[in-house]
């Protein structure tokens, strides 16, 4: 089961770095989102994407999306990450890797259980605007990417 393009988005309540919980589409109502779910503290590429979306965050703002990292790893793993990169988005953190391949459709690895990198663009009614599934490391959202399809939904929108 893989979410497709206009469906809702599935409700997932989680932990957040920093405290408190957040739940995903709802607070995200009426702003465009990226989620970003990676495979762990531990990927280089996870970390890099987590990066090239920070450093793009700015523009981010200013075309009113909302980028949400979600991922299996633990309070501690999920701090460090924050810390090291110096993350301002929310991070979520503890998911349950085989709920959510029920959830959205996530490919998963069992070994230890994460999920593949799996990420969507929300539109501000919590519907996929666009999903990208990954089946390894690698195949995932690239901040400019996403920038440059935010620009183009918001001006057909407008239209």
């Amino acid at each position: 089961m893989r979410l497709s393009n206009g469906e809702h988005f599935p409700t997932i309540i989680a932990s957040r770095v920093g405290g408190g919980e957040m739940s995903v589409p709802q607070d995200l109502a009426g702003r465009w989102a990226v989620l970003l779910f990676y495979r762990g503290h531990w990927c280089p590429y996870c970390r890099q994407q987590l990066l090239d979306f920070q450093r793009a965050r700015g523009q981010l703002n200013e075309l009113g999306a909302e980028v949400v990292a979600l991922s299996v790893d633990s309070l501690e793993q999920a701090q460090q990450t924050v810390e090291r990169h110096r993350l301002t988005f929310p991070v979520l953190y503890g998911l349950d890797a085989r709920e959510m391949v029920k959830m959205i459709g996530a490919v998963i690895n069992e070994d230890p259980p994460y999920l593949q990198a799996t990420g969507f663009v929300l539109r501000p009614d919590g519907t996929v605007a666009v999903a990208v599934y990954s089946s390894a490391a690698i195949g995932r959202l690239v901040a400019a990417d996403t920038i440059n399809f935010l620009k183009y939904l918001q001006k057909i929108t407008q239209a």
